[in-house]
């Protein structure tokens, strides 16, 4: 064979063995892991199986995880699988499962995480050890579900110069459709066929109303757009033009945009009613200074048609809120009348049986304007007649807040709807800034006490009215009241738009301030003039006692079980001095057969069962019972001790309260205490160790819920048990408290 044939072989040869592995196999493509933070959900990834790289130390940033074994989407993915001893803290990989969402998440404690309960989530998910299945390929980029936005019709017969149709715009707004039928003449208003571009200012209040001198509403215009369709809200009545301080020192900009909203049917703008659509003028900033302004802020004041006049002293008129257009409409006699006021029927289906004590918090802030604040009158009022006041049902106060709450009457102050009617009518606005937080605050110190009329038995229900949002932080007062055992509602009217919510002090205040964020303890209304139509839905809702779940607090939704080790190295002195602590922990609960109840086990090698929950259903009989206890003396069995509360006290134990054990030892148990144990903490059972002197502290571990620091105690000697029972309170109630909200 020639030289260049050789040449052309070997050639050959190389391209096509370049292709392949010498054992013939093709290489294996690599596979990529996307790497994510600690605080990654897994319900924020749409994939039903990925897998994902952890970083290093996410056990440090105690990201929430629900569950064991099993946890909700809400979870931590990294912290769930350091939980669950898949990766250390030191980060790794992992391969994440859906799955159907559980109807009970338990929670435990491991591997350095603490992991909580959760009644119910809709999504679960588990982890396990990130190492790829055998011809599995996973995604290398992770998918992520996307927040729900809303969809908006627009008006295709409308055209403007606005952020949705201007190219150099980097923000589209919807509009939606408007309904307009003219049924009179308005004052001759110039019109512009130039479309006007968006216009931002920051305009200030006059300086004869300090409240509003910081911040000014957001209007909007563009052409077509009548002077008072201008303004945020669906109507003259219910725009809030009003600015609303911001302590921050935020001024809201009055953005010039044409944002259009369905109107409600009962109160279409007063505007589009009495003037036809092709006289509208387009208002702006600049076009009128005054016209932003809710509140007037000088006796002179220019008309909307261009002359000026003099207003008439603010004690002589009735609508000092509106615009410059209403106050002619007002003048003229063109004014549309107010809504008539009725008094439904009451409805027995909501209001039988309904014994709460309801302290209503209406807005008297400055931003809410006479008009509106009749509005909330009657509103009250309504709820009143429906809810029908009586010694055995529900009793009614109200609170005026403001700068500062003030009580207008107490709960005792009126026994039936008859009288609250005249009462609710008198109440006169108050005015100042919109401080819910305070007001919520003044309620749990002062409002709910015996000597305002608090019957005790009855839950205690606190609803907010709110126009727009609050001036100051709810979250703090909220948890207080909360805790006190009051179940907050709020029901927020015409609440911040998209634009607003940047110079809301307090992001997602109803949700931090509501007693649960499902829903059922909230209400938002679009309009002031919608609000009447929420009458039965509220009522019904704080009459449904059984979903007033914050009348539960840590320290009277919960069946009680001591057992108490009566072995003989205990003696007589000192067992009195643990009766003592026995007695000393339950005077600080709330005890009755609706609240707190408790049992007592005493044990040796045998056990005894001194009293069961519920067989003394007041604090001083049961003290009483404490106290007549007799020293047992004998061997120490602890394991058989649990076992036996859990047979006798805790299968008698009602479905809706908290099953915690108390046990106190002196010494090391006989018995295994381990199996016993972990049994009752399967059943749910919160298990506290207390070991005194000579009692073994791997024992106390094995008894005691994790983590060991919170359910644990050890004492040298008996009489310094006293000082724990701070401790074992806190603890108690701060678990409760630390549960889910939603």
């Amino acid at each position: 064979m020639s030289r260049p044939a050789l040449t052309a072989v070997f050639v050959a040869f190389l391209l096509t063995s370049s292709g392949a592995k010498p054992n013939g196999k093709n290489k294996k493509p690599k596979q990529v892991v996307p790497a994510i933070e600690c605080d990654m959900w897994a319900g924020k990834i749409s994939l039903p199986e990925f897998i994902v790289k952890c970083p290093a130390n996410c056990r440090e940033t105690k990201e929430k995880v629900y569950g064991t074994g099993v946890f909700a989407s809400i979870s931590s993915i990294c912290n769930a699988a350091i939980h669950s001893g898949v990766i250390t803290n030191s980060g790794g990989k992992v391969i994440v499962m859906k799955m159907a969402g559980q109807a009970i998440y338990k929670g435990s404690f491991a591997n350095g995480v603490r992991s909580l309960c959760l009644p119910n989530w809709r999504e679960s998910f588990s982890v396990s050890v990130g190492k790829p299945k055998k011809g599995v390929i996973y995604a290398s980029t992770l998918v992520f579900v996307l927040s729900r936005s809303t969809t908006v019709k627009t008006d295709p017969s409308y055209s403007t110069v606005s952020p949705a149709t201007d190219p150099s715009s980097t923000a589209a707004l919807p509009t939606t459709t408007h309904v307009t039928t003219p049924i009179a003449t308005a004052p001759p208003i110039t019109t512009s066929a130039t479309p006007r571009v968006t216009v931002s200012k920051v305009r200030e209040a006059g300086s004869s109303y300090p409240y509003f001198s910081s911040v000014a509403r957001q209007s909007q215009s563009a052409q077509g757009k009548g002077p008072t369709q201008a303004f945020r809200g669906s109507s003259v009545y219910a725009n809030r033009f009003s600015p609303r301080t911001n302590t921050a020192g935020v001024h809201r900009p009055e953005t010039v945009i044409m944002i259009r909203r369905q109107p409600h049917v009962s109160s279409a703008s007063v505007f589009s009613r009495v003037h036809p659509q092709s006289e509208r003028k387009q208002h702006t900033a600049q076009s009128n200074p005054t016209f932003a302004r809710r509140y007037w802020p000088h006796p002179a004041y220019a008309r909307p048609d261009g002359f000026s006049g003099t207003r008439r002293p603010t004690v002589l008129d009735p609508r000092p809120d509106n615009t410059e257009y209403e106050h002619w409409l007002y003048n003229s006699g063109q004014y549309p009348p107010e809504p008539e006021a009725h008094t439904p029927p009451s409805d027995t289906r909501h209001t039988r049986d309904c014994e709460v004590d309801i302290a209503f918090l209406m807005d008297g802030s400055w931003s809410i304007g006479k008009r509106r604040f009749k509005i909330q009158k009657d509103f009250l009022v309504e709820v009143s007649q429906v809810i029908n006041v009586g010694v055995a049902g529900p009793m009614m106060g109200i609170i005026q807040y403001g700068d500062d709450p003030v009580t207008e009457f107490s709960l005792k102050r009126f026994s039936s709807s008859k009288d609250l009617k005249p009462a609710i009518s008198k109440i006169v606005q108050k005015g100042g800034l919109s401080n819910v937080g305070k007001a919520l605050s003044y309620i749990n110190k002062h409002f709910f006490s015996d000597a305002n009329g608090n019957r005790g038995g009855a839950p205690n229900v606190a609803v907010v009215l709110v126009d727009g949002w609050p001036t100051d932080k709810v979250e703090e007062a909220s948890r207080l009241a909360r805790e006190s055992g009051i179940n907050i509602f709020f029901v927020t009217i015409e609440g911040p738009d998209e634009n607003e919510k940047q110079n809301v002090m307090e992001t997602n205040f109803v949700d931090k301030a509501v007693c649960r964020t499902n829903g059922f303890f909230s209400l938002s209304i679009s309009s002031w003039f919608a609000l009447r139509k929420e009458v039965q839905s509220l009522v019904k809702r704080v009459c449904d006692t059984d979903r007033l779940v914050c009348s539960k607090t840590c320290l009277n939704a919960n069946d009680i079980a001591f057992v108490i080790d009566g072995s003989s190295s205990v003696g007589t002195g000192n067992f009195r001095t643990v009766l003592q602590f026995v007695a000393n922990v339950t005077q600080e609960f709330e005890i009755s057969d609706t609240d707190t109840r408790v049992g007592i086990i005493q044990y040796t090698y045998e056990q005894r069962l001194e009293f069961t929950f519920g067989q003394h259903n007041n604090k001083a009989d049961l003290l009483n019972a404490i106290k007549r206890i007799n020293y047992w003396s004998g061997g120490t069995s602890t394991g058989a001790a649990i076992t036996y509360a859990a047979d006798q006290l805790f299968s008698k134990s009602k479905p809706n309260k908290r099953k915690i054990m108390i046990v106190i030892t002196d010494g090391r148990s006989y018995d295994d205490v381990r199996a016993p144990a972990l049994a009752v903490h399967r059943k749910g059972v919160i298990a506290y160790s207390i070991g005194i002197a000579w009692a073994i502290q791997d024992e106390l571990e094995y008894i005691a819920t994790d983590p060991d620091r919170d359910h644990s105690f050890f004492v040298d000697e008996f009489d310094n048990l006293y000082k724990y029972v701070p401790k074992i309170i806190h603890n108690i109630c701060n678990e409760f408290n630390s549960q889910p909200r939603n």
